[in-house]
């Protein structure tokens, strides 16, 4: 009677483990999505594409292990519980990587803006008005100023006068109005500053300087 006892004691500790085993590691398997969705939220296919690169192999892992379990009688799914750890750990790297990098790329982008702004301050400051030894640049890019539809709406019309700086390279760097119709007034910036020219020579070299320019619009 004794040996039958241990014998169903012995079955039942076996089937338990068994049981533990092949039993699919669901719990991790979601937190291992979850780290990959937030990674994806987060920017890391932009921000930390080797990461995301990396967590999303490891989840390749865990979907062939799982797979792999699925067609087998007796299943155990360690390995793929392992994976699936793994996996939610470079998730979660890739996340932590995705921070990082938009945070070094919008600080780039202030330094960049700061850059740009005293630029612009400079050519300001060195900027030469037309006139005289100085002659007006040549336009060689022109673009035409889209009438804007509220405007249009309510017949107002009439011309936006503007300063521009035009740079050493031929580009517009900064703008300024002298002459103001609220509802054009950014239409008309916004094509004046898509504008190109050949740089004004002075002495020989390329200079900055200020034209002042008419935009009409008419209904």
């Amino acid at each position: 009677m004794r040996v039958i006892v241990r014998f169903w004691v012995l079955a039942l500790c076996i089937a338990t483990t068994v049981t533990a085993c092949a039993s699919p590691p669901n719990e991790d398997v979601s937190a291992a999505r979850a780290s990959l969705d937030r990674a994806a939220a987060e920017g890391a296919g932009e921000y930390a594409p080797e990461a995301l690169k990396a967590a999303q192999d490891a989840q390749a892992s865990v979907d062939a292990e799982l797979t792999a379990q699925d067609g087998k009688w007796f299943k155990s799914y360690d390995r793929a519980r392992e994976l699936a750890v793994a996996t939610k750990a470079a998730g979660d790297r890739a996340v932590a990587d995705a921070v990082a990098g938009k945070e070094r790329a919008a600080k780039a982008a202030a330094a960049r803006e700061i850059a740009a702004a005293a630029s612009r301050a400079k050519a300001r400051l060195a900027a030469v008005r037309v006139g005289g030894r100085i002659k007006p640049p040549i336009k060689i890019k022109d673009v035409q100023p889209l009438y804007p539809a509220i405007a249009r709406s309510a017949r107002v019309a009439g011309v936006v006068t503007i300063d521009a700086t035009i740079g050493p390279d031929g580009k517009v760097m900064d703008t300024t109005l002298v002459r103001s119709i609220p509802l054009l007034d950014q239409a008309a910036i916004d094509a004046v500053r898509q504008w190109e020219y050949t740089p004004t020579l002075l002495n020989g070299r390329p200079v900055p300087v200020v034209v002042t320019i008419a935009i009409n619009f008419v209904l």
